[in-house]
């Protein structure tokens, strides 16, 4: 046998469904964690629109509480290894899939997609219809969903989802956040050796010393923030302003994570008291974080920006980047104050992608410039920031 060929373990066959809030029924049969015996799984269910990268999804913190649709037609080809993960387990809650693959075909692979979301505990179904999936909540909203056994009555399952209301209000950062600062180490991937290298504390010790506050934050961002140049120290979410100061950070970075932003107004309080000590940057709900911070507001879209070939204009070149996006909500451009700018935007419905406070040397993004695998358009802003850093 090939080494990263293998025929995968192929689903139980157990007759499943998942039944939206609004009463909507999707049949399959599950696999991964699915058994005859498993208890109804209540998430927000949407979509990602990504053609590759599906262990970096499952991974993400920032999908907490959501259950994955994947719209490309066949999932689990390339199986799953250790090294394309961006934190150390799988944050969705199911996944759903049109076809998934009974055959695993990749030099990297260690297992198959069904064995891994089985370790994690994770269910999956497939024979969905995700295509009919995709279309129902792009053209009702993303929203809460069971999924359950074929026996058990549509109406239970429904009654169980709409139970759960939405996203909206709902704090996640406190389930993803780590619990104790820590030091990162570890470069980006390096194909030659097929591995992350790794820097010693000696190495970087005189480097610019960048905090992270981690609402999630993705491993790939704290390698890229360290090949910039940076020494990287990560702070639970929920840190206080005195215990940031402590470690005389020379920057501040605001992560990624899941939820709504406006759930977290004591991480808002202190972003705001930080705005002008030192410079910022933030990703994704570390963007919606600062533009609460400076006085602005956020609201939930409809069904979120999901997937890695989203547009978005750079103001001030007039140039398009294609972006890798995750998030459900999104800073409404008419509540932010004069002194914050509107960097970037959505092309696709000019929703807010970029903010900066000049003078107070913050900016931040909603879309992610670390993407792994791709694309790469936005790496720049990484040494934008060590640049403002230093400077």
């Amino acid at each position: 046998m090939t080494e990263g060929v293998f025929g995968a373990t192929q689903p139980a066959g157990i007759p499943a469904k998942l039944v939206l809030a609004d009463g909507t029924v999707f049949l399959g049969l599950g696999f991964g964690a699915f058994s005859p015996d498993s208890e109804p799984i209540v998430s927000e269910i949407v979509f990602n629109t990504s053609m590759s990268g599906y262990q970096e999804i499952l991974t993400d913190p920032s999908y907490m509480g959501q259950g994955m649709c994947f719209t490309a037609p066949q999932i689990g080809n390339v199986g799953c290894n250790p090294l394309d993960i961006e934190s150390e387990k799988v944050y969705v809650s199911s996944v759903f899939t049109r076809d998934l693959s009974s055959i695993v075909s990749n030099f990297r692979a260690k297992e198959s997609l069904d064995q891994y979301l089985k370790r994690y505990r994770i269910p999956g179904l497939t024979g969905v219809q995700t295509r009919a999936l995709t279309l129902h909540l792009r053209d009702n909203g993303a929203q809460m969903g069971a999924i359950g056994k074929a026996s058990i009555p549509d109406s239970e399952l429904q009654n169980a989802a709409a139970a759960q209301g939405s996203m909206a209000g709902k704090d996640y950062v406190q389930e993803v956040s780590c619990k104790e600062p820590y030091e990162w180490f570890e470069l980006p991937w390096d194909s030659a050796s097929d591995s992350y290298p790794k820097v010693s504390p000696e190495q970087i010790w005189e480097r610019p010393h960048v905090v992270v506050l981690d609402c999630g934050v993705k491993k790939n961002i704290l390698r890229l923030l360290l090949a910039e140049g940076f020494r990287v120290t990560v702070l639970p979410a929920r840190s206080s302003a005195d215990e940031i100061r402590a470690l005389k950070p020379d920057g501040i970075f605001l992560s990624n994570g899941p939820g709504d932003p406006a759930a977290l107004p004591d991480i808002i309080a202190v972003v705001k008291e930080l705005l002008g000590v030192v410079p910022i940057f933030g990703i994704c709900l570390g963007c919606q974080l600062m533009a609460h911070a400076a006085g602005g507001k956020t609201y939930k879209l409809k069904f979120g920006h999901r997937g890695a070939n989203h547009p978005i204009l750079q103001k001030a070149t007039g140039e398009i980047e294609i972006t890798s996006q995750n998030h459900g909500f999104a800073v409404e451009a008419e509540t932010l104050p004069s002194s914050v700018q509107v960097t970037h935007v959505n092309q696709n419905d000019h929703t807010v992608a970029g903010i900066a406070l000049p003078e107070l040397k913050a900016f931040a993004v909603q879309y992610h410039p670390e993407a792994s695998p791709g694309p790469h358009d936005s790496r720049y802003l990484f040494k934008r920031f060590f640049e403002l850093v230093v400077s």
